[in-house]
């Protein structure tokens, strides 16, 4: 009887978990659909909002010569013709009329040393003439008066109305005033010699320019003792540096490997970082017929063929060496962008341009192609980006990734 009871006491599991996963597959299926809905709008997603992956390149405004450099090269401008302008002779600076930046002519003074010795010695120099130009006029004039007396006495010895003694005595009265005469002269020369010796060594006190040229620097002050070896405690050797600006040129290295493409003569576009916006013409001057073993390179001299006060020396300077002359409309700066993002007919051309994540369709007006790059005239500014090599199912506004590549 008890084991009845016990037997319906028995839980009836089997039923009851078959019934309950009946219940959960429509569950299971519809949780597997949503995923596979999210994934697939997960994947559109991906791929509609990434859109077309293309290549751009700037719109950049360049120099024609840019384009049409062999080999480019940097170096320095440096002035061919400069000195340090010193004294011939050990004094004190007593005046110093130039600062940097001053021009100065050829034999213009520069400055002056302490000179009262070599002055006096000049004066004197100059009196002593004076003293040797009187005696001259005295025994030129003692001269005269024995020249008359003598051709007179000539003329009565030859009458008899002298004696023969009278006439030696009136002779020997002349060959001596000649004689005095002759020395006179020589006196006076030496005179004049010693005062140009005077003259020339006062002028060893005067700092001149020895050339037109503009001071780059001041190198002594008034007071300093200004010697020619400045071998001397605290004494100065040169009182300025001067450099003729007319001389300057371009020194750059070029690689051995390279050198072949350059000649004398060749043209050149020069730009200097002083001045960006500014491209000056050149052509080569010199191909220095020397290597530096140290930097297996070759000094080429550039000359500026326009002359421009705003070139100094010492500016550092990139020289492109020109496959041709540049022409007179080429030296200004152009528009231009790589042939390869023109699109269309050559009388509709366009380019896509890259605004945030949108191709732009936009018509250009072309001009002179220049190697890959050509000329844009309108339609674009430098520093625009625009589509390079545009596939073909691109149109105006097309969602766009840019290439990292």
């Amino acid at each position: 009887m008890e084991g009845d009871n016990l037997a319906k006491l028995t839980i009836e599991k089997t039923g009851k978990v078959r019934h309950a996963r009946r219940r959960l597959k429509p569950l299971y299926l519809v949780l597997l659909l949503a995923a596979g809905i999210a994934v697939a709008v997960f994947l559109s997603w991906s791929v509609f909002s990434k859109g077309v992956e293309v290549k751009v390149a700037s719109v950049a405004e360049i120099y024609p010569s840019q384009l049409l450099s062999r080999i480019n090269a940097s170096g320095y401008v440096v002035a061919q013709r400069k000195a340090d302008v010193a004294s011939k002779t050990t004094g004190q600076l007593t005046s110093l009329m130039v600062q940097e930046g001053s021009l100065v002519r050829q034999g213009q003074v520069i400055a002056r040393l302490e000179s009262a010795d070599a002055a006096a010695l000049a004066e004197q120099a100059r009196a002593n003439i004076g003293l040797s130009r009187a005696r001259e006029g005295q025994a030129k004039a003692e001269l005269d008066n024995a020249t008359l007396d003598f051709n007179r006495r000539k003329d009565l010895v030859l009458t008899g109305a002298i004696s023969r003694s009278e006439f030696d005595t009136a002779q020997a009265r002349y060959l001596v005033a000649r004689a005095s005469y002759e020395a006179a002269r020589a006196e006076v020369k030496a005179s004049e010699a010693a005062l140009r010796n005077a003259q020339a060594t006062l002028s060893y006190f005067e700092i001149r320019a020895p050339f037109d040229a503009v001071v780059l620097t001041k190198n002594a002050d008034v007071g300093d003792i200004i010697t020619p070896l400045g071998a001397a405690a605290n004494a100065k050797a040169a009182v300025v540096s001067i450099a003729d600006l007319s001389s300057l040129q371009v020194e750059v290295d070029v690689s051995e490997a390279n050198i072949g493409a350059v000649r004398a003569g060749q043209p050149c576009d020069i730009s200097l970082d002083a001045l960006p916006g500014v491209r000056f013409q050149g052509r080569v001057d010199t191909i220095v017929p020397t290597v530096d073993r140290s930097k297996a390179t070759v000094l080429v001299k550039v000359r500026f063929l326009e002359r421009d006060p705003r070139i100094l020396p010492e500016m550092s300077a990139k020289v492109g060496f020109l496959s041709r002359p540049i022409q007179e409309t080429e030296k200004k700066p152009r528009i231009m962008v790589n042939g390869s993002a023109l699109a269309g007919p050559d009388k509709d051309r366009f380019v896509f341009l890259v605004k945030g994540e949108r191709a732009v369709r936009t018509p250009v007006r072309t001009g002179g192609r220049f190697g890959d790059m050509v000329e844009v005239p309108s339609g674009l500014k430098p520093g625009d980006t625009v589509v390079v090599n545009p596939p073909e199912r691109m149109r105006d506004g097309s969602k766009i990734t840019v290439s990292q590549q």
